[in-house]
């Protein structure tokens, strides 16, 4: 068996094909441009490189990137005091605040500076428990992007066993919630799992999101599993690619699998920012909430 690639460029770009003909529409039925406020804390060459990443998939679909860079040495009251600025600003539909932060940053209280309707990466408190009770609001944007390609890959999950390999706020809690949404039964694990390999090896569906390469060895895959890894370091995810490839029946490459999802959503997350905005203004009801993939 060789799991076919579950490609995540190419679903993306399906997303933001849609995204870009919504955005024309928008314009055209407002008079103005949707626009994504980011908030870049430091130097650190990654963040940067995602941010631009960001950026150009915006002006790709014809949104504007609004981008705020602070030093590194701010205080955590000042970059609560500038996000909350930008949750008030009317111009701003999404707000992304780039993570990690520096050490010093509450990066909690960073998050939950957000608005809760501008929250287009889903990382508050409030989109988290909106998410979990199904009622709208926004995905964390890598679990939301997780959905949409196994969506769009029509991989069923009503009754099968996840795993998800990981439990931080913004990426292994809120994937396990969302395939729990979608009646499948979850197992989360995380650094302190003991036998790790026997949870893994009984999963029809793994999520890898741990950012440790190779923690997840190839035969620890259970024949015909959907392996999502959206780990990175190093350039490599958590999962032992070539192993598993031959064991399981879906698999995400990184890069290539999940981060273009991510970016996906958000962007996608912000035209229903925006949308909800205005139907909120005119009074006319708008959808909010994740991409759902292309089909």
């Amino acid at each position: 068996m060789t799991a076919q690639i579950l490609d995540g460029r190419a679903q993306s770009a399906a997303i933001l094909d849609r995204v870009q003909r919504e955005v024309a529409e928008f314009v055209a039925a407002h008079g103005r441009v949707p626009v994504l406020a980011t908030v870049l804390v430091g130097d650190d060459p990654a963040s940067h490189t995602y941010v631009r990443m960001k950026a150009n998939r915006c002006a790709k679909v014809g949104m504007q990137s609004r981008r705020l860079d602070l030093d590194a040495s701010i205080s955590t009251e000042t970059l609560v005091e500038r996000i909350r600025e930008l949750s008030a600003d009317p111009e701003v539909d999404g707000i992304l605040l780039q993570h990690p932060v520096p050490d010093h940053i509450d990066e909690r209280a960073a998050f939950e500076a957000i608005a809760p309707a501008k929250d287009v990466d889903g990382v508050t408190r409030t989109s988290f428990a909106m998410m979990a009770f199904d009622e709208g609001g926004f995905h964390s944007a890598t679990p939301g992007g997780i959905m949409a390609l196994l969506d769009a890959y029509e991989i069923p999950l009503a009754g099968r066993h996840a795993v998800v390999v990981g439990r931080s706020p913004i990426l292994g809690k809120p994937v396990g919630m969302l395939l729990l949404a979608r009646n499948a039964t979850v197992t989360y694990c995380h650094s302190r799992t003991t036998d790790l390999a026997d949870h893994v090896a009984r999963a029809d569906v793994v999520v890898a999101a741990v950012g440790r390469p190779a923690l997840i060895r190839g035969e620890w895959i259970k024949p015909g599993a959907a392996v999502v890894d959206a780990g990175y370091a190093d350039n490599s995810g958590d999962v032992e690619y070539e192993p598993a490839a031959e064991r399981a029946s879906y698999i995400t490459p990184v890069p290539g699998g999940v981060g273009p999802m991510t970016i996906a959503v958000l962007i996608d997350q912000t035209m229903r920012a925006a949308q909800a905005r205005e139907a909120a203004r005119t009074g006319r009801p708008r959808r909010t909430g994740v991409a759902t993939g292309t089909r």
